[in-house]
Order: structure tokens, then C-alpha cells, then sequence
């Protein structure tokens, strides 16, 4: 288990600020270790006792004489930094720091956070928390943490940033009887992240699936490394919290504005192939069904009920979910017509009406489970006078078992009358939820790992070797030189062209002569636009002049659009015009690109124009290891894919075409670090071809 097999599997456990004083955390932390049932070594470090918990004390962890691989520290912060000193000296591989006062108080803290950090360093020991509950393997077993209980012995790995949270999921779930692998809480990450801990518990055979709660992330592509590592042995879902909007309202650039750090988190889980849970309940939904159910094949799902209102609520749900109801063979449709009454529906929702007993059920779920066309099953139970509710359970749980590849959930609705019913469901793996659309939002989770994590197994990123980074180094070193951060239209249209992004030709004038000879170089008519890195908005200044076909225009042009722009910003530092090829009108899209400052450049793809902000329509990708199916993919996310298609009539659009800029402008923000905001925004998309109208690129 990497390099974390001692902290979580330790032979040798020492107790730093162990204590005979209840209600202590020293003395919390020991007798929870004893209680666990713990087998390795356990040394309690007090100098003012002889014996603590049964267990010989030392008055330093220097004087035990023996291999430790675990110190638990339990002294205030202000003795952390000696107490580490010696457990250096002492050759101690772990340190969990349970106690608070460092990074999370700012200040003094932080810095004492980072000189502990420092002597870890020194000694090669490595560090969990600050600022923690401490750690629980139930299969070691030990519980090296001050929570009142010991987690059930289970499958499902827990790490979670908050330790308070810990606490309140332990109890919860020794109500629920729901059993964990191990329980980690790892507070400040001064050290070791979740990272560390995914790639750990991943290697675990007790593990069978990790559930994170999360406030931030450490380091993006640790992260992601380690999770799509993890995720093609285990499911991965996270619970992340802390979501805001400011960095959005910073950023100048359209993709900017339209991106976010949730909208960053979303496409970093989903390349890491990770199932991201909107709420805690449905984050322990998946993690259940994941321990006890098949992950299905596919998306086709067969509702099973005894009435019609859930059915049609589940058939609802299944849709809004972005599953399908599935489709009977023929064969099935003639077994379900044959042994259920004429009451009965033998289409998709099955319902075999109120009157039933429990052997309608049995006959539904046994048909319809074996037809090759179902993936998985929604069971959905509404208590009647008539009906056997635990018999319906057990033949549930049957039909099941014999049908091991396909995942089956129930909502069997009710109280008491269903709760007997409920407890031989759970006590047989088939996962049971209250109403139907958390049963359904289920299965969505499960059949989105299987898709994800056959995407992480199959996609490799996407490279182009015909890009010239020199001639763009050259660029951006022209433009550092003139101490500009902002590339001009004609720079960032060649940068465009370097790699080999469709852009409109665009040459910079100086002076009216100028302007003339490159509209007659170009090619009548021009657009021309005020090149100047101070303006952003050149249209609202009257900047931009359209339509121009011949040098007069052209000359006129040159000197309005001067003149608007320095009265309207008198201070902005002016290099001349933009004279541009006027393209013709296409379907206006945008390809831009975001920095998220855990996992670097975001690519975004949408509908584009001057309504860019106003429709709200886009789709991002990380650009890293962004492969090409999942850039026809984030295209086909996006109301613009509809357009693109052909819509009333028109032609449809190169759509491959658009694949492969957008492919090459991930390339281009991959391989420069520098750039921190990209636009193309307009792109026309035509049937054949594109042309990117407008290039804005932001360099550091």
C-alpha cells in the first residue's frame, strides 16, 4: 500500500500525551487503540507515568528503544516542533497530528505548521493532519483517533478534510449498520493529501470503493493521477464543498466569466474519472451500492411496480437522469402477456397492478432481468392489504443473485409496514431508498463510473506535431519586450495560425497608407478594428468599422477610428489598426480557455458572438490529456451543437473540422504555461472550414 502500508497496517503505535485523565484527549486516543482490538506494540509517552491503559509509559518516545511506526500526537501545538524533534531522532516513520493551533489560525500558526513540516523533511517521517480526528482501519484493526466509536468493519474507504464531519458520518453509520475499510481524517494536509491517501486505500484489498469529502485540493494533477489510477480498481466519489463564484467575476475574458472553480472541479473529476455527489446523502447512496451491486453495462433500465403514480415518477426520473427506459424484446413482452393478468402492463414500467401478490413480482423480475436488453432495475413497492412484503423482498433479493451482472435498487415506500421488508433488503445488499428518485439518481452514479472509467482506460491525449512553438515564442518574447501582457489582434492571429487554427487574415497598420496596402494585400472588403491592448470593448468606443471595399473607405476608416478611440480613451497607448479580412457570416461559436490555478487551463467550447455571456452555453474540458472523443463530446453537451447539426433546413457545419481547433488550441495552452486567458471568440463555423474572427491572448 505505497509508502502508507505502516500508517494505516503499524506494528508499533506511540501515544504522545497519553493520559489516565478522562475526558482528555491523550486519554481518548489510547483507550480507543486498546478498545480496537489493536495487536501491535503501543507505547504511552508521559513522563509523569509509570503505566497508562495497561500499557508500560516512557518518559520520551527516545527512550522506547524499539521500531515505531506510528506517534500520535496529543500535546499542545506549542511542544509539537520538540516532540517531533525527538520523534526523528527516534526513527519514528508517522506522525498524526491530532492537535489544532497551526495553519487553520493563520499567523504564528501557519509558520509553525511549515517549520513542523520542515523537521518531517529533516527525518524522512511523514505527516497526517495537522488539526485531525487521527486515523481508523477496521481490518488492522486500530483506532488511532479521540471519536467516541469504532467504525463497523466494512468496504468503503472514507477521507475527509473535515474532522468534524468524521464524527457525525461514525455515528450515523452505526446506526445505518454500514460498515467502513478505513475512516481517515486528514485535517490541514501540511503533508500527506487526498492524493496520498486515494492511491493507498485504492491498493487495499478491504477497500471497494472511497468516498471523499473535500474543501479544496492540493495539488490538481496529483489528484488526478491518483484517481485515475484508483478508478480503474475502485469507484471514486467525491463530495466537494466551498464553491464560489469570485473567480469568476475577476477574470476579464469571456471564458473567464463563463467558467468557475466548481466549473474547473467538475471537468477535473470526470477526466480523473470520479463521480462527483451533490449532497452527502447521495455521496453514501453510491458508496453503498457500489459495495453490494454490479456496475451495469449500460444505461437501460427496467421500473418494476404495483402502482402507477411511482412507476410513472420513476420513469420520470429515469429520463431526467439521462438514462433509458428499456426496450423489451419480443419473447419478453409474450412471458410478461402470458403469466400476468390482463390488468397488468408488460411494457416499461412493468406494473403488475394493486391487487398483487408477491409471486407477480417474482414473475416480472425474473422475465424481464434475463432479456438482454435490461441493464439494471428499479424494484418500487407501495404497502396493500394484499401483498406479502417481506416475501416480495426475498424475491427481490432472488432475482438478484441470479442475475449477478445487472444491478437491481428498491424503494419499497412506507413506514412501519415496509420496514421489516427494508431491514432484509439492506441485510442482503440490495440497496433501499425511500421514494423512487434517489434510487434512480443512484444508478445514473453507477452507470456514469462505468462510462468514465472506460473513457480513463481507452483515451489518450490528443498531440499535434505540425505546431511551431518557436515562431510563438518568438511572438510572446516580442511582446514581454514591449511590456505588453495583452498580444495584439494581427499577434494572437498569428500566434492562431502557428497552429494551424483557422483565423482570418489580419495584418497591423500604422498609418492610413498602411491601412490601404494591406486591405489591397488582404483582399476587399476589410474589417478594421483600433489596435490597442488598453481597449477591450472596441465596438462600444467606435473602434470597429465593417464592410470596407475600396482604399477610400479604407482611409476614412483609419482616421474615424483614431479619432473615436482617443477620445474615448484619451490615456489608452494606441499601435494603429487592425485591418482584417471580412469573413462571411457563419454560426457564431466561441473556443477559449480559463487558468484554474489547482488544474491549469480549462478549454471551453460554445455558443460565441457579442450574447456569449448572455446564453450561458458552454462546455469545458481540462486540457490536459484532453483526448478527441471527449471534444466531440463537450461539443455535443452544448445548445450550439444543435445548429451545428443543420437546423431547419441549412447545411451542417465541419464539425470535424471544429474538433480539431479546439483539439489544437489545448495543444497551444498545454505546451505555454504563459498563457493565462485565451479567446476566440467569434469563431464562424461553415460547412466547410471555420475561421476564428477575433484572437485574444493574455500572456504572463
Amino acid at each position: 500500500m505505497s509508502d502508507l502500508k505502516s500508517l494505516l497496517h503499524p506494528k508499533s503505535v506511540a501515544v504522545i500525551g497519553a493520559s489516565k485523565t478522562p475526558g482528555k484527549i491523550g486519554y481518548a486516543v489510547i483507550e480507543n487503540i486498546k478498545a480496537s482490538g489493536y495487536t501491535g506494540e503501543v507505547y504511552p509517552i508521559n513522563p509523569k507515568e509509570q503505566e497508562i491503559a495497561g500499557y508500560k509509559a516512557y518518559p520520551n518516545i527516545k527512550d522506547v528503544g524499539k521500531p515505531i511506526d506510528v506517534a500520535v500526537f496529543c500535546v499542545p501545538a506549542a511542544a509539537s516542533l520538540a516532540v517531533a524533534e525527538d520523534c526523528g531522532q527516534a526513527g519514528v516513520k508517522h506522525l498524526i497530528v491530532i492537535t489544532a493551533g497551526f495553519k487553520e489560525i493563520g499567523g504564528e500558526g501557519k509558520k509553525l505548521e511549515q517549520d513542523l513540516l520542515s523537521i518531517a523533511r529533516k527525518y524522512g517521517m511523514r505527516i497526517t493532519g495537522p488539526n485531525n480526528l487521527g486515523v481508523m482501519d477496521t481490518h488492522t484493526p486500530i483506532n488511532a483517533t479521540f471519536a467516541k466509536d469504532f467504525a463497523l468493519k466494512g468496504n468503503i474507504a472514507f477521507i475527509s478534510q473535515s474532522g468534524a464531519l468524521c464524527v457525525a458520518i461514525l455515528d450515523w453509520s452505526l446506526q445505518r449498520g454500514l460498515g467502513f475499510s478505513q475512516f481517515i481524517s486528514i485535517g490541514n494536509k501540511a503533508d500527506l493529501n487526498e492524493a496520498d491517501f486515494i492511491e493507498a486505500v485504492a491498493e487495499d484489498p478491504n477497500t471497494k470503493v472511497i468516498c471523499l469529502y473535500l474543501e479544496d485540493v492540493v495539488n490538481g494533477d496529483r489528484f488526478i493521477e491518483a484517481a485515475r489510477k484508483a478508478t480503474q480498481r475502485v469507484p471514486v466519489i467525491v463530495f466537494k464543498s466551498g464553491i464560489t463564484a469570485a473567480g469568476a467575476q475577476a477574470a476579464s475574458s469571456h471564458t473567464g466569466a463563463l467558467a468557475g472553480s466548481n466549473t474547473a472541479y467538475d471537468a477535473a473529476f470526470r477526466h480523473a474519472g470520479v463521480i462527483r455527489a451533490k449532497t452527502m446523502t447521495e455521496l453514501f447512496d453510491l458508496a453503498i451500492a457500489f459495495t453490494t451491486q454490479p456496475v451495469p453495462n449500460g444505461k437501460n433500465t427496467v421500473v418494476v411496480t404495483n402502482s402507477g403514480g411511482p412507476g410513472i415518477v420513476a420513469s420520470d426520473a429515469v429520463e431526467t437522469n439521462g438514462l433509458a427506459m428499456a426496450r423489451f424484446t419480443d419473447d419478453t413482452h409474450k412471458e410478461l402477456a402470458e403469466k400476468l393478468p390482463p390488468t397488468a402492463n408488460i411494457h416499461n414500467p412493468v406494473d403488475v397492478v394493486g391487487d398483487a401478490h408477491a409471486d407477480r413480482y417474482k414473475i416480472a423480475l425474473d422475465t424481464t432481468l434475463k432479456d438482454p436488453n435490461v441493464d439494471a432495475a428499479v424494484v418500487l413497492l407501495s404497502p396493500t392489504a394484499v401483498l406479502d412484503i417481506a416475501e416480495a423482498a426475498q424475491i427481490t433479493i432472488d432475482a438478484a443473485k441470479a442475475n449477478p451482472d445487472k444491478a437491481v435498487v428498491a424503494s419499497f415506500m412506507g413506514g412501519a409496514k415496509v420496514e421489516a421488508g427494508v431491514k432484509l433488503l439492506n441485510a442482503n445488499g440490495i440497496p433501499t431508498y425511500p421514494f423512487p428518485e434517489p434510487a434512480v439518481a443512484t444508478l445514473r452514479g453507477m452507470i456514469e463510473y462505468g462510462k468514465l472509467r472506460r473513457e480513463v482506460a481507452n483515451t489518450t491525449e490528443w498531440v499535434f506535431n505540425d505546431v511551431d512553438k518557436e515562431g510563438v515564442k518568438a511572438i510572446f518574447d516580442k511582446v514581454r519586450a514591449d511590456g505588453r501582457d495583452l498580444l495584439l489582434g494581427p499577434e494572437a492571429a498569428a500566434v492562431a495560425e502557428l497552429y494551424k487554427i483557422p483565423a482570418a487574415p489580419s495584418k497591423l497598420a500604422a498609418d492610413a497608407d498602411a491601412a490601404v496596402a494591406a486591405a489591397e494585400a488582404i483582399g476587399y472588403p476589410v474589417v478594421m478594428k483600433i489596435a490597442s491592448p488598453d481597449i477591450m470593448h472596441k465596438t462600444d468606443v467606435g473602434g470597429v468599422k465593417v464592410g470596407l471595399k475600396t482604399k477610400e473607405e479604407v482611409r476614412e476608416a483609419f482616421g474615424t477610428i483614431l479619432e473615436n478611440s482617443k477620445k474615448a480613451e484619451p490615456n489608452a497607448k494606441i499601435y494603429g489598426v487592425e485591418v482584417q479580412k471580412m469573413m462571411p457570416k457563419g454560426d457564431e461559436l466561441i473556443i477559449g480557455m480559463a487558468k484554474d490555478p489547482t488544474f491549469g487551463p480549462m478549454i471551453a467550447f460554445g455558443s460565441g458572438g457579442v450574447l456569449v455571456n448572455l446564453l450561458q452555453d458552454a462546455s469545458f474540458r481540462l486540457a490536459r490529456g484532453l483526448a478527441k472523443s471527449e471534444i466531440e463530446e463537450m461539443i455535443t453537451e452544448t445548445k450550439a451543437y444543435t445548429l451545428l447539426k443543420g437546423f431547419r433546413g441549412a447545411p451542417p457545419d465541419d464539425i470535424p473540422a471544429l474538433v480539431e481547433a479546439i483539439g489544437r488550441v489545448a495543444q497551444l495552452c498545454r505546451d505555454f504555461d504563459e498563457i493565462v486567458e485565451l479567446d476566440v471568440n467569434p469563431v464562424f463555423a461553415y460547412p466547410k472550414g471555420l475561421s476564428a474572427l477575433d484572437v485574444k491572448i493574455k500572456i504572463k
